[in-house]
């Protein structure tokens, strides 16, 4: 229970991310909604990466970059669920279009199981192989 509680403040933090750069891009930097969530989705992954590693599964052993590829290689399953909830708001709904935050809510929780399982599964057998 522990784990599902770190996740999700995990996943949180992840979302307060990826909308907030998401935000930026879009308003800011005249990108447009679709690409930006690609990026945004990367920030987002990064940063729950780092907070999954440390706090959630209580990985010790240094972060790598291989291990950071497999974690957004394997975050992607739960990415495609979340960006098709997410495009599917901007394009059909007047409200999550005007407000992107909406939309990446609902994307991310479309892909909220998806991702921890698969989290689950690289974290643990990542600190099984580094014993």
């Amino acid at each position: 229970m522990r784990r599902i509680l770190a996740f999700g403040i995990a996943g949180t933090i992840g979302f307060v991310v990826d909308a907030g750069v998401l935000t930026a891009l879009v308003e800011k930097g005249g990108i447009n909604p679709y690409a930006g969530r690609v990026v945004s989705f990367l920030a987002a992954a990064t940063t729950t990466w780092w907070i999954n590693r440390r706090y959630t599964f209580a990985v010790t052993h240094p972060p790598t970059s291989s291990e950071w590829s497999r974690y957004v290689g394997l975050m992607i399953f739960g990415a495609i669920v979340n960006y098709g909830a997410y495009a599917l708001c901007i394009t059909f709904w007047d409200l999550a279009r005007q407000n992107l935050w909406l939309a990446v809510a609902l994307g991310s929780v479309s892909g909220l199981g998806i991702n921890f399982l698969t989290s689950k599964a690289l974290f643990l057998r990542t600190s099984e192989r580094a014993r």
